[in-house]
């Protein structure tokens, strides 16, 4: 290496202060040795920067300088004086990779050593390092010793930081959704900002429009507003929003953007989010059999249809009959333009179903293998609107689980069934095969006998949606997203407090009266946070969160809140440590569980240690504690 010499090596290098003479001779060696290091981004960035000025006062020399955006301009027609221009360029190309390096190093690495690093830190680091130069060597490894000290001090606060960062934008999320009115434009802006940002935040959001509509909904009724966000939350590719405004006025596009959920769902598991797509399409089902315009008849009986399929899916055998009734007693079908159901659309019914899907698909290819057929194939994969609803009656009344219902004989709906297709202008091959299967149906002696006919004795009418299942789902998937967002962070922040993953998961148990799941859960919670003498984060009360808790405990967030109102409109009123809730749900579930007195004692010990040892400035904990005590007192 060259013993290069700097005029200003060694003055003010004092204890704890950074030498300029030892930094920048770090820099100059590394930049002659270019070592593959912690540093070599660094000298890169350095080498292009002094390449690109050298360019710079080339072109200033040349007096050309091109516009990026705009062709055949000369920027540097805009200098009124070519001498300066001169100058400018001379002091461009002066620059070398030592003058840079000491320009970055004294405004950055020695601002940022100063900044980060405690004057006791900079002290030992610094303090056998006399005023004099020792050698390029001993200011590598000082250099090197100091910014790996300044590397540990992000690092350790890297966790407070991403804690601190993340809770902010939470409460950020929680006042827009919780506050504001939540429309499908803002839901879709908030999914984009979130989608390349940071996965648990997306999660959060999730989570927390899914109980926000939650909550809306058992406070009135599914608006088409939030159908349309919770369409855009679970399936993104409805998030056009044109089309799902123009949706809220068209049976057709509602039904349609049924069509495009239930595709989804027919091929999947039954996940919680599939469950949801699929309480999802019943209601835009029921919005296109609502809407009043002029093609609210044509899709009458296919939207009707698919309606019984959905609700038989989800184990509502009543409701699919209805529903299938409404499409059989129709006296004229003439205007149903549309009159095709795709199989494709069709979630699991049964294997007959598919049988029948999977025969036509065979006898298609066999006819065209035998006739030699190479026109384009015809779809096969459908029915008819009319003998479907027939089929899936039939198929509805035999089976066991609406045994209990009060229905018309089954020999009489088979007639009808042979009766329907005898008069069918059009049927397909699918239609065959279903009426085959369907007449080959056993029925008792007993069915023979003409029963009451349903429709005789109650008057059919298109129900309301029931939104008590969709509620359900939402609350449960939420809990779902939650429990993994405890899931990632908790590797981060477990250095700085202990995250328990599974508070949600005992919170949903314990409203879904899953009581010993709930006591498992918390009992191994309390015990993890008391061991580390830790209080685990904070659970901001907001009223979506409200929901998945009980009674006792929202009258006593309802009167700290009565007590001690807030001064402005925020949201943030009360807020519980995963401590004092696990202490909380434990107590409660062993009550329900008619535990002994011995064991509500040791719960009792273990709340008076936290208010003791854990549980301090916290007032809302505090007073949930006292709340337990009583509770085991009295």
């Amino acid at each position: 290496m060259k013993n290069t010499q700097l005029t200003d090596s060694a003055n003010d290098s004092g204890a704890g202060t950074l030498s300029n003479y030892h930094i920048k001779t770090l820099m100059l060696w590394s930049c002659e040795l270019k070592p593959r290091s912690w540093w070599t981004d660094d000298f890169n960035l350095i080498r292009i920067c002094v390449e690109l000025l050298h360019t710079l006062a080339d072109w200033l020399n040349d007096g050309r300088c091109p516009h990026y955006f705009i062709s055949n301009c000369n920027l540097i027609q805009q200098f009124v004086n070519m001498y300066d221009t001169q100058v400018t360029a001379n002091k461009l190309m002066s620059v070398t990779r030592q003058w840079l390096c000491e320009w970055y190093v004294d405004n950055y690495i020695q601002k940022c050593a100063d900044e980060r690093c405690p004057d006791s830190l900079l002290t030992s680091l610094w303090h056998p390092i006399s005023s004099e130069p020792r050698g390029g060597l001993d200011s590598v490894v000082c250099l090197q010793k100091m910014v790996s000290a300044v590397v540990k001090i992000r690092q350790d606060l890297s966790p407070w930081r991403t804690s601190y960062n993340c809770q902010m934008f939470r409460n950020h999320i929680i006042a827009d959704v919780s506050l504001h009115s939540l429309t499908l434009q803002t839901c879709l802006c908030w999914m984009h900002q979130l989608a390349n940002a940071d996965q648990v935040l997306s999660l959060f959001f999730t989570a927390m429009v899914s109980l926000h509509v939650a909550h809306k909904t058992m406070q009135g009724s599914l608006t088409d507003e939030m159908l349309d966000v919770l369409a855009a939350l679970t399936y993104l590719q409805l998030n056009d929003v044109r089309r799902c405004v123009n949706a809220r006025h068209s049976s057709l596009l509602s039904l349609n953007q049924a069509a495009v959920l239930m595709k989804v769902v027919a091929n999947n598991s039954r996940s919680t989010v599939q469950l949801i797509q699929i309480e999802l399409s019943k209601a835009y089902l029921h919005r296109a059999l609502r809407c009043k315009d002029s093609d609210r008849y044509s899709i009458y009986c296919l939207a009707n249809v698919y309606l019984a399929v959905l609700y038989y899916t989800t184990g509502q055998c009543d409701t699919a009959i209805d529903h299938c009734t409404l499409v059989t007693r129709s006296q004229d079908h003439s205007q149903c333009s549309s009159h095709v159901i795709q199989g494709e659309l069709l979630p699991k019914i049964d294997d007959q179903v598919d049988s029948i899907l999977g025969l036509a698909v065979f006898y298609q290819y066999i006819r065209a293998a035998t006739l030699n057929e190479e026109q384009e194939r015809r779809h096969v994969s459908v029915f008819t609107t009319e003998l479907f609803a027939h089929y899936l009656y039939t198929k509805f009344l035999s089976a066991t689980e609406c045994q209990q219902l009060p229905q018309s004989s089954l020999a009489e709906q088979i007639r009808r069934y042979r009766s329907c297709v005898c008069n069918s202008r059009e049927m397909f091959v699918t239609d065959v095969i279903a009426f085959i299967l369907a007449s080959r149906t056993r029925y008792t002696a007993t069915d023979r006998e003409l029963m009451t006919d349903r429709v005789k004795t109650k008057s059919l009418v298109i129900r309301q949606l029931d939104t008590s299942k969709l509620v359900e789902l939402l609350q449960q998937s939420a809990v779902e997203y939650l429990t993994t967002c405890r899931e990632l962070e908790a590797p981060i922040c477990d250095s700085l407090f202990h995250v328990i993953t599974t508070d949600f998961k005992a919170l949903y148990a314990y409203k879904c009266g899953q009581y010993q799941r709930c006591l498992q859960l918390s009992v191994r919670n309390v015990r993890t946070l008391i061991s580390r003498q830790m209080l685990g984060v904070l659970v901001y009360v907001c009223p979506e969160l409200i929901q998945l808790m009980d009674d006792d405990i929202v009258s006593l967030i309802g009167l700290t809140v009565l007590a001690n109102p807030p001064h402005n409109k925020s949201i943030f009123r009360c807020a519980i440590s995963q401590l004092s809730l696990s202490l909380y749900l434990m107590t409660q579930c062993q009550i329900k569980l008619r535990h002994s007195v011995t064991s509500l004692d040791k719960t009792l010990d273990d709340v008076e240690f936290s208010r003791t040892n854990i549980v301090h400035g916290c007032e809302f904990d505090q007073l949930v504690l006292k709340f337990v005590t009583k509770k085991i007192s009295r």
